[in-house]
């Protein structure tokens, strides 16, 4: 085992006795990840969302208004989160990789592409496929399905390997397979995490920003150096995990998104909107229905983009439920009531 690895599972080992982690710093931790693994995903394949309004969508799904922004940018973003939620689920029900079928990995592209690309949604490629800016070569479709299968038989046959080599190697032959016509890349990275994850490790984020040298880390390993590629994965899970070992302990991670968004969300003089709702019995829809409308204000977002409220919105919930009942006002009446005050 190299130096890399062997640091990789040291960390490992150091943040499997700090586990388990209070509830409220799990949270924080996922909500941090759905959003930096989906935007930065998403991204690396041309996504124009930016981290904020990644964070905006997941969290309100296709009824965010997203300007000048395509539906599909949007529709990404939501099936990437959805595709996050899937694989969490898959990972508890297989246990391990060498359980992963052709279904699995199917499933997990179906949700990528629903809604976007229903007829090639979960389904292996019927043409050729070409990536511009690169000379690589992909199986013919009539190659794919075998491919697949001896994809799988190669992944049962996984053991005694450290859990982040198998799962760069899973992600760079399943793209050397390209067995969708779209989505590869997302799904290459979807199942990576998922192997990672079955191993106790949290998931890995490639950033946007390493997107040029990501990318042609895949020339290099297709012409059978894979060392670049597996320092990049590598890389990518020891961030994570100091991530999560500096949170545990209590500290500040040296990545100013995650920062603000662990120091704000555990603080409690800030609420989420789901918080807000909740303590004031209100819905979500309600919550920010009326924040659209100007009657409640964010006092900040969270690095992750989720809007955080001031503990007194909780009293301002209970005036305007007031005014609506009581004095029978309309939300322009009431905005305008409140702006006065």
């Amino acid at each position: 085992m190299d130096n890399s690895l062997k640091r990789l599972t040291e960390k490992k080992e150091q943040l499997d006795k700090l586990r388990p982690l209070p509830k409220e710093l799990e949270q924080s931790l996922d909500d941090w990840l759905r959003v930096e693994l989906t935007y930065s995903s998403n991204a690396i394949e041309g996504n124009t969302l930016s981290r904020i309004e990644t964070a905006e969508v997941i969290e309100r799904g296709i009824n965010a208004v997203i300007r000048n922004k395509s539906l599909k940018d949007q529709l990404e973003a939501i099936n990437h989160a959805k595709a996050l939620d899937f694989i969490k689920k898959l990972a508890d029900k297989r246990k391990s990789h060498q359980y992963l079928t052709e279904g699995d990995i199917k499933e997990i592209h179906k949700t990528i592409l629903t809604g976007i690309d229903d007829a090639w949604a979960g389904k292996y490629r019927l043409s050729e496929i070409f990536i511009r800016g690169s000379d690589a070569e992909f199986p013919r479709p009539r190659a794919v399905p075998y491919k697949m299968q001896e994809f799988i038989h190669w992944l049962e046959g996984q053991q005694d390997i450290h859990p982040a080599r198998i799962a760069a190697d899973a992600h760079f032959k399943l793209v050397s397979i390209h067995p969708f016509m779209d989505g590869n890349g997302r799904a290459g990275r979807l199942l990576m995490n998922l192997i990672l994850v079955m191993h106790g490790y949290p998931m890995a984020v490639i950033r946007n920003e390493d997107r040029t040298q990501y990318l042609a880390t895949f020339d290099q390993a297709r012409k059978k150096n894979m060392q670049p590629f597996y320092a990049i994965i590598e890389t990518a899970v020891e961030r994570s995990l100091d991530v999560y070992i500096l949170a545990a302990k209590g500290e500040k991670p040296a990545l100013s998104p995650f920062t603000k968004s662990l120091t704000t969300a555990t603080d409690k003089k800030f609420l989420k909107i789901g918080e807000l709702a909740k303590e004031t019995g209100e819905t979500l829809h309600t919550i920010r229905h009326w924040t659209e409308k100007g009657l409640l204000e964010a006092a900040e977002h969270t690095g992750a983009g989720y809007q955080l409220f001031d503990r007194s919105m909780i009293e301002r919930v209970g005036e305007i439920r007031r005014l609506q009942r009581e004095e029978r006002l309309s939300i322009d009446e009431i905005r305008n009531k409140l702006e006065s005050k």
